[in-house]
């Protein structure tokens, strides 16, 4: 079989790899259960190998799923050449990527008393800052990246099933979250827009107690000096970047909305924002990270 055929022929693939304790074997479960051949801990130099005997099953294995993390870290520098190596091939990709608070990851480890896999003689801490150096590279590569600082199981999985379910490929695939500034800024978001130029509506009595997805709200807001100018800016925006995520073969982009406590402004605009990009064509998910959260 030539490498033209190879390429034809090849699996689907999916690269999951992060930090230590942000759900990569519950992304690998998920996997599974959609249908995946999934491999753990795969040595990245073993991976073009895997794509090949994937290739001559004849259609058996048509989608694979490899599980890349520190535990072969003495293979893990052949990662992004084998990566490189599958692109320049044709194999189609995808990388996701894990990733997590500090704060988060210690609770976790704390939780299962097990040591970080990095941390030696050290503090749990330490293992988690030399994994993120040694990530960082390939954070920076990833076509996805999740933040499950403050998502249980199911919500994990409900993310990734809405990725890798069995149904066509969209050329690319949008989430708008609202969040508020003071709980902290979504490490996976692509793009932020800060809507705190905007008068908050926490400060109108009859207001405070809704959010953004009520018409009041929403009428309010749009009705402030520059937010109509904004929204409709930001959405010609947009459309420039995802025309450019599509010709560079980028298939996810997360927009994060932000205002202060993430339950009336970014709301309000994250709602109009994902309707513009439904009509642009681009398949949009919705997600208010902090309503509710006072």
């Amino acid at each position: 079989m030539t490498v033209s055929d190879v390429a034809e022929n090849a699996p689907e693939l999916v690269i999951i790899s992060g930090m230590s304790g942000a759900g990569r074997s519950t992304a690998a479960k998920c996997l599974e259960d959609l249908g995946w051949f999934v491999v753990d801990n795969l040595p990245p130099a073993l991976i073009p190998t895997m794509v090949d005997l994937g290739a001559r099953s004849q259609g058996n294995v048509a989608r694979i799923g490899v599980v890349v993390d520190v535990r072969g870290r003495q293979f893990f520098d052949d990662l992004l050449t084998s990566l490189d190596e599958l692109e320049k091939r044709g194999v189609r990709l995808r990388v996701v990527f894990l990733d997590s608070s500090d704060e988060a990851l210690v609770r976790r480890f704390e939780s299962v008393r097990r040591p970080h896999p990095l941390q030696a003689d050290g503090r749990i801490v330490d293992g988690i800052a030399q994994e993120r150096d040694l990530l960082r590279d390939l954070r920076g590569e990833a076509d996805l990246v999740i933040d499950t600082s403050n998502l249980n199981v199911h919500q994990l999985r409900a993310k990734l099933d809405a990725q890798f379910a069995d149904h066509d490929e969209p050329e690319l695939r949008a989430t708008v979250m609202s969040f508020g500034f003071k709980y902290g800024l979504p490490v996976d978001a692509d793009l932020v827009v800060d809507c705190r130029f905007l008068p908050n509506p926490h400060w109108v009595p009859e207001l405070r107690a809704r959010t953004g997805t009520d018409a009041d709200v929403a009428d309010y807001v749009f009705q402030q000096p520059g937010a109509n100018e904004f929204l409709n800016g930001y959405a010609e925006l947009l459309r420039i970047v995802t025309e450019g995520y599509r010709r560079e073969g980028k298939r996810y982009m997360t927009l994060a909305v932000g205002c202060t406590g993430g339950k009336h402004r970014s709301v309000a605009m994250s709602e109009r924002l994902t309707k513009r990009l439904i009509a642009d064509g681009v398949e949009t998910v919705l997600v208010h990270r902090d309503m509710g959260r006072e």
